[in-house]
Formats: structure tokens, C-alpha cells, sequence
């Protein structure tokens, strides 16, 4: 394959532009605020979960409270109105006086178990609620943390979309030198050589595969023909000469 030396040169343009929008893409993907994200993320679906059982335990626990506040006022109520028969005067049987009383006693007993239940089912309620804030509060930091990051990450990408326009135009400009036959073996090359497709020959080494040609190689290259499209013999790149070639 032959080429005009200048179009050569265009060609290492194009791999140096290539190499820039490699870069970008690599930047893009392994941002730092990529892996706190995907961290926080994860941190946020763990604690979904136990906030959930934590708000259905309180719901429980309120409902519990309820019903034992009604337990416990019930049988306030059914005490008061004991009391009030009993100091009304209007039993006047010693047996029936006698069963009065011993209700009301054992209504106070059962007053004072509701309670103590009561209390129980409040403390429980206290630290069950306790529990939920702490939670809440950890998720609120950690969304917080996320915005933060995907504010950093969106700020990042900004930049390099902005990056690989002004890159893309350039490289528009350059493929418009290059004649078909020659992209097309770069960007085979390109495809079989992790992004590099054609490498300057710079003091006598091979910037694609940083090798040091031999000398017979060295002989070779300067035997070819300025217009010869060359080929590393070592990573088989296609190999540029410029002024610093060393040759």
C-alpha cells in the first residue's frame, strides 16, 4: 500500500484523536463518583428494607398502644362507676356490698396489669420509633451523598461530552485526507491492537510496541520508498516516519 508522506502524518493525527476519544470513554466509565454511586446505591437498598420492617413494627406497636389505652380506660370507667354505686348508699345487703368491693379490687388489679402493659407496649414504642429516626436520619446523609456524587458524575460527563464533540469535529476534518483503502487497514489495526492502529517511528523505535527496531529493519525503512505504507515488524502496526525517525 502507498500513501503520500503528509497523508501519513494525517494518520497519526487521527490515531492521536482516536486515542483522545479512547481516553474520554475511559474517563466516563471509571469516574470515582461512578463507584460511590453504585456504593450508595446498594447502602440505600439494605436500609429500604429495614426501614420498612422498622415503620411496620411502629405501625404495630401504635395499633398495640391503642388498643391498650381502650383496655385500660375501659376499666377505669367500669371502676369509676363501681366506686360511685358504692359510695351511693343504695346497696344495703352486706353480700351484695361485699361482691361490690371485691370487683373494685379486682378491677384495680386489673387496671394496674393493663398498665404496666400499657407502659411496656410505650417504651417499646419509644425505642421502636428511636430506631426509625436513626434510620431515616442515615438515609437522608446517604441520599444526600448520592446527589452529591451524580451532580459530580453529570458535571464530569458535561466536560467530556463537550470534549469529544470538539475532538469528533477535528476528526471529521482529518478522515476527509486520508484515502479509503489506508483507514481502512487503521482501523482494522486499530480493532487488533487496543485502540492503536498506527505508531510513529520515533529515534529508531516503534511508538505503538515501544520496540527498538534492529538494524536490518532500520536498512529496510530506509531503503522504502517515501510513499511506502510501513508495517511494524514486531506489533505490525502501521508504522509512520517523521523527522525525529532517527534514520
Amino acid at each position: 500500500m502507498n500513501a503520500e508522506p503528509a497523508v501519513q502524518l494525517r494518520l497519526l493525527d487521527l490515531q492521536a484523536l482516536d486515542s483522545r476519544l479512547d481516553q474520554i470513554e475511559h474517563k466516563r466509565r471509571t469516574l470515582p463518583a461512578l463507584a460511590t454511586i453504585a456504593d450508595l446505591d446498594g447502602r440505600l437498598g439494605g436500609l429500604r428494607d429495614r426501614i420498612i420492617a422498622a415503620e411496620t413494627e411502629v405501625a404495630d406497636l401504635e395499633r398495640t398502644l391503642t388498643k391498650a389505652e381502650a383496655d385500660v380506660e375501659q376499666v377505669r370507667a367500669r371502676s369509676a362507676k363501681d366506686q360511685e354505686l358504692l359510695g351511693s348508699g343504695r346497696i344495703t345487703s352486706a353480700k351484695e356490698l361485699e361482691s361490690l368491693q371485691q370487683e373494685i379490687a379486682s378491677l384495680a388489679r386489673r387496671q394496674g396489669d393493663l398498665e404496666e402493659a400499657e407502659l411496656e407496649v410505650m417504651e417499646r414504642l419509644e425505642d421502636a420509633r428511636s430506631a426509625l429516626g436513626t434510620l431515616t436520619a442515615e438515609r437522608d446523609e446517604i441520599t444526600a451523598a448520592r446527589d452529591a456524587a451524580v451532580s459530580e458524575r453529570d458535571a464530569a460527563w458535561g466536560d467530556a461530552d463537550r470534549d469529544k464533540e470538539w475532538v469528533g469535529s477535528e476528526r471529521s476534518n482529518v478522515l476527509g485526507d486520508i484515502p479509503a483503502d489506508l483507514l481502512k487497514l487503521y482501523d482494522k489495526l486499530r480493532e487488533d491492537h487496543n485502540g492503536v492502529g498506527a505508531a510513529a517511528l520515533h529515534q529508531r523505535r516503534c511508538e505503538g510496541c515501544r520496540m527498538e527496531l534492529t538494524p536490518t529493519d532500520i536498512g529496510r525503512i530506509r531503503d522504502a520508498a517515501p510513499d511506502t505504507v510501513l508495517r511494524c515488524e514486531e506489533c505490525r502496526r502501521i508504522l509512520v516516519r517523521t523527522p525525529e525517525s532517527g534514520l
